[in-house]
């Protein structure tokens, strides 16, 4: 350990239970991240709530306790920093609030990686082999000027980094720490080291002396490299307790670092917590030995239904590929026919134009666009009575007169359609909500039946300690989840919700809102030209407008029927690209089904393969549960040990420091009392210049890295 106290060995050991709390509160983050735009509301609400609080309690004697959470890349490099402050007030009324800030840390942590020897990037090792370094360098960045024994010197606010990782004994092998301390389980080993960036500068002893860490570095024997999240503890408040106005000797100072050892007393009361909890755990092994039992003969199951489920979407997707293919086919030929279509009518629009220059009328090149005001002209020309001009606007008028109507039909149809999508959007978020719920109430039963508090198993869960029991109850809930029990509790829920009146108000809404887009009434609009049109066409060359026609004089006639003839055929080309159109939207959907099936097909394949994977892991894991109880056994035995080991540094620790300042106590005792009390008045990282009173503490927490599957 070279010269390092065996204070640095007990912070390093304190370090497990720290890390614990840490992991915790960064998973409570991660949660509530996934909380709804409503809740996120509430929050911000509190937040505002909390920051007027602040500002209007300095006077009053409030207190201020802050965590500030740093989640990085697994370089160390800031990605996101979250700040949540718990404001107690003298008087009553404590006050939390969240947010996120743009700030530079107090301690700059960096981490870098070596294989074989050489550096790497983290991407570069994921899934390597070989003898790898992780390195945490931390850098001080938070000092002040003072003045000591006559002169100015730059003082480091003291803090105690604690950094701690679970390395997997199947990758991990030969692990060994730099300033810190292992624990292994068995299965997994628990690292633990400890650093105090900026304490040799300002202890000013020089390192060869007595070298005080400043970093941390494990090195281990890795296959196919994969490293979980970390977790540092950045904390001052272990220097705050220590008394340093009657420091004048070295008893002085025995007397004020036991000041210090009884912070780190109350840091390491989680010791006897954890041994109690693996007792515990003990005395359960042969109730988790019989739960493994019954949890394989459910995977057989699993996997059956799964390899069922396989083969019904291997069907389905055979089935929406050939009526994808269908459609296509007609697709293909739908350019045909509507092309085909508007040459017969360009051609019967050119023979029209033949006719009547031959007839000595002098008429436009009629198009699909401008025949009927064409020949309306040349009929109001041959008529003097304009019988049709009369017809055409007596058809008009009553189609007019039955807007209202074909408007309101066309409202209701599209109100449908939107109301059908609206439903099914509310559905889905309606079941993911239902969903939510019945599995809080599943882990709470799962929980109680495994006899786990939920705070235990949450915390677990946060810290990434995913022993045996913890999968066993995961599972468990994961298995009552799949039951047919559950998802018909689900489904009755969900169909209960969407008939609640709360529920369809919602959709009314949504259902009101869309139609009161642009784009809808534009459709609306749109589609009732094209209807009220349709209408005028098929009324003019019906029965009755066309014996109004016939006493038309003959000069008209001719040309009337040319008119209505070329009507009949726009109504066929309109329906022909009406039809052309449902086909295309058709290909459409089928394309969509199409995808969705071959999503489905791959996520049953992976379903039955998990399964099976699942099915036969279990197997293997029932066969090793005889060996549980002995490996709790030792992990209980060594969480017993990580008690041991303050009471020896005020003996030694003093001494040797005195050693390695030459005997110049003066000057020691003078930079450890700037030490303390730069600590002391660094009290919050959020500090506004209120006077609020506070304590903080920074976890940072890395990313993990995987290795491609």
């Amino acid at each position: 350990m070279k010269n390092r106290t065996k204070k640095i060995i007990t912070m390093a050991l304190t370090a497990v239970f720290l890390l614990s709390a840490a992991g915790t509160a960064i998973y409570t983050r991660a949660a509530e991240e996934k909380k709804d735009k409503k809740e996120t509301a509430q929050e911000t609400k509190a937040e505002t709530t909390g920051k007027k609080a602040a500002a209007n309690t300095a006077s009053a004697g409030a207190s201020k306790d802050e965590s500030v959470y740093v989640l990085t890349g697994s370089d160390g490099s800031v990605q996101e920093i979250i700040v949540s402050d718990w404001i107690k007030n003298a008087a009553g009324g404590d006050t939390y609030s969240q947010d996120r800030i743009e700030k530079e840390l107090p301690v700059e942590m960096a981490v870098t990686y070596k294989l074989d020897g050489k550096k790497v990037s983290p991407a570069e090792l994921a899934g390597k082999s070989g003898k790898v370094s992780i390195r945490f360098d931390y850098t001080n960045k938070q000092s002040i000027d003072t003045e000591i024994d006559g002169k100015k010197e730059k003082i480091y606010v003291p803090f105690a980094m604690l950094t701690g990782m679970i390395l997997d004994n199947e990758t991990f092998t030969n692990v060994e720490v730099s300033n810190g301390k292992l624990v292994n389980d068995g299965t997994r080993t628990i690292v633990v080291g400890i650093a105090f960036p900026g304490m040799q500068e300002n202890l000013a002893i020089a390192a060869e002396k007595f070298e005080i860490p400043n970093y941390v570095e494990i090195t281990a024997d890795a296959k196919d490299f994969e490293l979980g999240m970390t977790a540092t503890l950045a904390t001052n408040e272990i220097f705050n307790e220590t008394d340093t106005d009657d420091i004048n000797s070295v008893e002085d100072l025995k007397a004020s670092l036991d000041q210090m050892t009884d912070a780190m007393d109350q840091l390491m009361d989680g010791s006897s917590q954890l041994y109690d909890g693996l007792d515990t755990l003990l005395s359960k092994s042969g109730e988790l030995v019989e739960g493994v039992d019954k949890l394989a003969e459910g995977a057989k199951t699993l996997e059956g239904g799964a390899g069922s489920l396989d083969e019904g979407a291997s069907r389905l997707q055979e089935g929406a590929v050939q009526l994808y293919a269908g459609l296509s086919t007609l697709a293909s030929n739908s350019n045909t026919l509507n092309s085909g279509a508007r040459q017969v009518f360009d051609t019967l629009l050119s023979t029209a134009n033949t006719q009547l220059a031959a007839a000595g009328l002098d008429v436009p090149a009629m198009t699909i666009q401008n025949y009927a005001g064409v020949l309306d002209g040349v009929i109001a020309s041959l008529d003097e009575n304009a019988v049709y001009n009369q017809a055409l606007e007596v058809v008009k008028g009553k189609v007019e007169e039955q807007r209202p109507y074909i408007t309101e039909q066309v409202t209701a149809a599209v109100g449908e359609q939107v109301r059908v999508q609206v439903t099914a959007s509310v559905q889905e978020n309606v079941r993911a909500q239902v969903e939510e719920t019945v599995r809080e109430g599943v882990v709470l039963q799962v929980l109680q039946a495994a006899g786990i508090e939920k705070e235990v198993y949450d915390a677990a869960i946060a810290a990434g300690a995913l022993d045996e029991q913890i999968q066993a109850v995961q599972a468990a809930i994961e298995e009552q989840m799949s039951s047919e029990s559950v998802a018909q509790m689900i489904d009755a829920n969900t169909a209960s919700q969407m008939e609640s009146g709360d529920v369809q108000g919602i959709i009314d809404a949504n259902v009101e809102g869309q139609m009161q887009s642009d784009a809808i009434k534009s459709m609306i609009e749109t589609n009732t030209e094209a209807q009220v049109q349709a209408a005028i066409s098929a009324a003019m060359a019906g029965d009755e407008v066309q014996s109004q026609l016939a006493a038309a004089s003959e000069g008209a006639k001719s040309v009337i029927a040319l008119r209505a003839s070329l009507d009949s055929y726009n109504a066929f080309y309109l329906g022909l690209k009406s039809y052309t159109d449902g086909v295309s939207q058709a290909l459409a959907g089928a394309g969509e089904l199409k995808a969705g099936t071959d999503t489905l097909k791959n996520g049953s394949g992976q379903l039955y393969a998990g399964a099976s994977e699942l099915s036969n892991g279990l197997q293997t894991l029932k066969s090793s549960t005889p060996a549980l109880t002995d490996g709790v056994s030792q992990l209980r035995d060594g969480a017993l040990q990580l008690s041991d080991g303050l009471k020896e540094f005020n003996e030694k620790g003093v001494e040797k420091l005195v050693e390695a300042v030459d005997g110049d106590v003066e000057s020691l005792i003078s930079r450890v009392r700037a030490t303390v009390d730069t600590s002391k008045n660094y009290k919050l990282f959020t500090d506004d210049g209120e006077g609020i009173d506070g304590q903080v503490k920074f976890i940072y927490r890395t990313d993990s890295i995987e290795a491609e599957k």
